[in-house]
């Protein structure tokens, strides 16, 4: 099925080998015809360049097919839980949600759904986590096909990555190392929900374990997602750190088991030999996680729809578990609507900023907050350049990570007003659900199950952008030429702040 979703991606791929095998006469055609044939995919050629899409477009692209394709077989009566075929727009909602790894859900996936239903919810997580272009140069990879610039091009895309060199060998490490991750999260869950669910415990440790690592946010548990197990030490560290394992980003991965391999030789400095990238997502991510998990166990100690009544331990792991789920994952083993204003304000920022980038969280990434921040204070000092960990962060990755949050604060804002315009609810509610789907978080006031047709459609929407990246949508809707004009500009200083 994937690779009937990657010929529709790339139609030509198809045109290209007929027009091959009909220019060699497989098919006995004669000279003339030949000709004919040969005019023909030259004219065909001259109108495809017309319609060129660039990588940015296709990797869009790529995703709205995948979600059109899973709402229709969500939207078949074999999906529904009752036989009875759930309406579009929930069908719709529930593929957004679940190839843009968001969580946010109209229905509840654990009694809407049929097991076919769920398998395939499941199957378009694991497409939303990974990305569609790196599961179909997966397939490409397995059948030992040669990945052209084109195929690699879109991959660097696909991953934000900078170079084009050790793209396939990195692939097939990200294939590898997820299912691995996945699997091994999948045998601790069983520990817990075989002896509950027996046989079904399974497929419930499968699901939750893929759920958790794409950041997906969604379970078949229950109506009240992690509730139930807020005080299971074993659900709250597995799940933590598979969210913070899939949140972190492939590169550090690899980065960091590059470090380890020669720890003998670098001692306990074994820090300073990671890259930059590695050091700013690390450093940041750790930041986060202490301070919003100590700053909601503060708000939160005399909330007693919450904390109020628990030991101190189990007060310390629910809200550290708060603090990691709304780097994107969108589990909850708190009640978010009985949240503090305080604390409902703290996750709502650290929604915003996110996990990692290249890897399977959402928000703006704490690599691009650390460089705007850095470059704002460096500004402040009067430097010319922005330093960090010891090098200077360049002006291009400083305007990109402008880009980034501007870009997300438009959609963000956008989104609460028109959602705030057909809905009737707290504006707090609003803009926690608008900030959760621009950052493909998951994590609800109990607004969505109430959400109208138009407030489904609106954060559809979001979701979807969110999942693509802001910087993305602009690239793709910008089709003017890249090349530098001769003469430019005059430059003239204006006045700013």
């Amino acid at each position: 099925m994937l690779l009937y979703f990657g010929n529709i991606i790339f139609p030509w791929w198809i045109w290209n080998y007929a027009m091959r095998l009909l220019e060699r006469g497989i098919w006995g055609l004669d000279t003339e015809l030949k000709c004919k044939v040969s005019r023909k995919k030259g004219l065909f050629a001259k109108q495809m360049r017309k319609f060129h899409l660039t990588t940015t477009q296709i990797i869009m692209l790529s995703f709205m097919i995948v979600i059109l394709i899973g709402s229709v077989l969500l939207a078949l009566p074999v999906s529904a839980a009752g036989g009875q075929a759930v309406p579009y727009v929930d069908a719709l909602f529930t593929a957004t949600t679940s190839v843009c790894v968001t969580g946010l859900v109209t229905l509840t996936t654990a009694t809407a759904w049929s097991t076919f239903g769920q398998i395939v919810i499941l199957i378009l997580i694991q497409i939303g986590g990974l990305g569609v272009i790196t599961i179909i140069s997966g397939f490409m990879i397995s059948m030992h096909r040669k990945m052209g610039i084109g195929d690699r091009m879109l991959i660097q895309d696909a991953f934000n990555l900078n170079t084009l060199s050790g793209l396939t060998e990195f692939t097939g490490k990200v294939i590898l190392g997820t299912f691995v991750i996945e699997g091994i999260g999948a045998l601790l869950y069983m520990t817990v929900f075989v002896p509950q669910f027996g046989v079904r415990g399974i497929w419930i440790s499968v699901f939750n374990a893929i759920s958790a690592f794409c950041n997906a946010g969604m379970d078949i548990i229950g109506e009240n997602s992690l509730c139930d197990y807020a005080t299971r030490p074993v659900v709250n560290i597995v799940t933590s750190m598979l969210i913070i394992l899939g949140g972190i980003g492939y590169i550090v991965w690899w980065d960091v088991v590059r470090v380890l391999k020669n720890i003998k030789a670098q001692g306990v400095r074994c820090f300073c030999y990671l890259t930059l990238h590695s050091k700013i997502a690390l450093s940041v991510s750790v930041l986060l996680i202490l301070a919003g998990g100590v700053l909601i166990l503060i708000f939160e100690y005399h909330n007693p729809l919450t904390l109020k009544n628990l030991a101190f331990f189990d007060k310390l792991q629910l809200a550290m578990f708060q603090s990691v789920s709304t780097r994107t994952a969108g589990f909850a083993t708190l009640p978010q609507q009985n949240l503090t204003n305080a604390s409902a304000l703290l996750s709502i920022f650290l929604m915003f900023i996110g996990g990692s980038p290249v890897g399977t969280a959402g928000g703006v990434k704490t690599v691009t907050i650390a460089v705007l921040l850095v470059s704002a204070f460096a500004t402040i000092k009067g430097q010319n350049e922005v330093p960090l960990f010891g090098r200077n962060i360049s002006k291009h990755s400083v305007s990109k990570a402008a880009a980034v949050v501007c870009m997300s604060f438009i959609i963000l804002f956008l989104s609460t007003i028109l959602l705030a315009a057909v809905t009737d609810a707290p504006a707090l509610d609003i803009v926690y659900e608008t900030v959760s789907a621009t950052a493909t978080v998951g994590l609800s006031r109990n607004l969505t199950p109430f959400l109208n047709i138009w407030g489904k459609l609106i954060i559809i929407v979001t979701m979807y952008l969110g999942r693509v990246g802001p910087i993305s949508l602009a690239v793709a809707l910008n089709r003017s030429k890249t090349i530098q004009n001769i003469i430019k500009s005059p430059t003239e200083e204006i006045s700013v702040g």
